[in-house]
C-alpha cells in the first residue's frame, strides 16, 4: 500500500504554484505546522493539566480570555519569532502588532495575522476548536521595522491562508491561491499526511450555520432566508439542516466538506458583525473562494474590503456559492440599508 504524501513533501512538490520565494513559504508553513502540533498536545491534555477555564482578564476585543487562548497565542508567537521567516505578527489577542527586529528576522518578507484559538469558549466542554492564519508579503522595505500598513492589506493580497482544526482528528487546511488541500495529523508518527486533496464545496448544499438566538436582531433579508431554508420544497432541496457549534473553523470545515453556508450577519447584537476581518473573515474567505465558494459581508466581496484598523469587525456570509447568492438576493430585496 502506497504511503500517503506528507505536508512537507506536498509543499515542495507544488512550489511551482507559488509565485514568491519557494523555500521561505515551505519554512513558514513548517513553523505553523510545528506550533499547531504543540497546541494540539496542550488541548488534548487540557483537562489533566489544569489549563481549562477562564483567567479573568479581557483581550482587546473585550472578551474574557481562556487559559488556552494565552497558551496558544504564546506558542505561535514564540515559534514564528524564533524561526525567522516573518518580520511581524498581529494576533487577535494583542492590541497592537508585534515587530520582530532580531537579526534572524531582518531579511524576512512576510507578516502573519492569526487567531490562535478560535472557538475557545468550547474548550471546557470538549467541542472542536481551531487556529486561523493569514500570510501577506510586507509592503514596507525589507530590513526596516514593519508598519501598520503591512497588516492593513485587503484580503486579495493574501499569499496563503489556512486553519488547523482540533477535533476528533487534527487537520491542517491551507491554500496558496491554487486550490485547497487538507492534511490529517498522525500522532503516532508525528506528521501531517494529505487526506483531503483539492477540497471543493459540493454542488448540492444542505446545511446552514448561524446563531438563530439572534433572530430578532437580524435584518429582514436574513430572516427571509431563514424561513426559506426551513420551508419544505423538494424542488429547491429545502428544508436545509441547521448545524452550529460556535466555532468558526468547525462550521466552515463541515460546510466545505458537506455543502453549506455560514452566516454571521450585520444586525445582530454586534451591529458591524462580530468576526474580525483580518484574523477570521479574510483567511476564511480566501479558502472559501479557492474551494469554489463565495464570501461576502452582505453587499461586498470580503476579499476586496480595505481594512482601516487591526481589529476591524465584519459581517460574514460564506459557503456554497448558490446559497450565498440566494442570501444576497434576499438582502437586496428586503433589507434596505443593510
Amino acid at each position: 500500500m502506497e504511503r500517503p504524501i506528507t505536508l512537507g513533501e506536498f509543499i515542495i512538490e507544488n512550489q511551482k504554484d507559488f509565485a514568491y520565494a519557494k523555500g521561505e513559504l515551505t519554512a513558514l508553513l513548517s513553523s505553523i505546522k510545528l506550533a499547531g502540533k504543540v497546541v494540539n498536545e496542550k488541548i488534548n491534555k487540557a483537562g489533566l493539566s489544569s489549563i481549562i477555564g477562564k483567567i479573568g482578564t479581557e483581550n482587546v476585543q473585550g472578551e474574557i480570555q481562556a487559559k488556552l487562548d494565552i497558551i496558544a497565542n504564546d506558542v505561535f508567537v514564540d515559534t514564528l519569532r524564533n524561526r525567522g521567516e516573518i518580520c511581524g505578527l498581529a494576533s487577535e489577542e494583542f492590541e497592537n502588532f508585534i515587530s520582530f527586529d532580531e537579526a534572524i528576522n531582518l531579511e524576512s518578507k512576510y507578516v502573519v495575522l492569526i487567531d490562535p484559538l478560535d472557538g475557545s469558549s468550547n474548550i471546557d466542554v470538549n467541542v472542536t476548536v481551531g487556529t486561523i492564519f493569514s500570510i501577506y508579503r510586507r509592503l514596507s522595505p525589507v530590513g526596516s521595522p514593519v508598519t501598520l500598513e503591512d497588516f492593513l492589506q485587503p484580503g486579495i493580497n493574501q499569499i496563503a491562508a489556512g486553519y488547523l482544526i482540533y477535533g476528533s482528528s487534527t487537520i491542517l487546511v491551507y491554500t496558496v491561491g491554487n486550490g485547497v488541500n487538507g492534511f490529517t495529523f498522525n500522532p503516532g508518527i508525528g506528521s501531517f499526511f494529505l487526506s483531503h486533496p483539492n477540497i471543493r464545496f459540493p454542488d448540492t448544499a444542505k446545511i446552514y450555520s448561524m446563531n438563530e438566538g439572534n433572530y430578532e436582531h437580524f435584518p429582514t433579508g436574513i430572516k427571509k432566508f431563514i424561513k426559506w431554508a426551513q420551508h419544505i420544497d423538494d424542488s429547491q432541496n429545502t428544508p436545509l439542516t441547521a448545524r452550529y457549534t460556535g466555532s468558526l473553523v468547525a462550521d466552515i470545515h463541515r460546510n466545505m466538506l458537506l455543502g453549506g453556508i455560514y452566516l454571521y450577519p450585520q444586525g445582530t447584537l454586534s451591529p458591524n458583525g462580530k468576526l474580525r476581518l483580518l484574523y477570521e473573515a479574510n483567511p476564511i474567505a480566501f479558502i472559501t473562494e479557492q474551494a469554489g465558494g463565495r464570501a461576502v459581508d452582505g453587499k461586498n466581496r470580503i476579499l476586496e474590503i480595505l481594512p482601516k484598523e487591526l481589529h476591524q469587525r465584519s459581517p460574514l456570509i460564506c459557503g456554497s456559492k448558490k446559497l450565498v447568492e440566494r442570501v444576497e438576493n434576499f438582502i437586496d430585496k428586503f433589507s434596505e440599508g443593510y
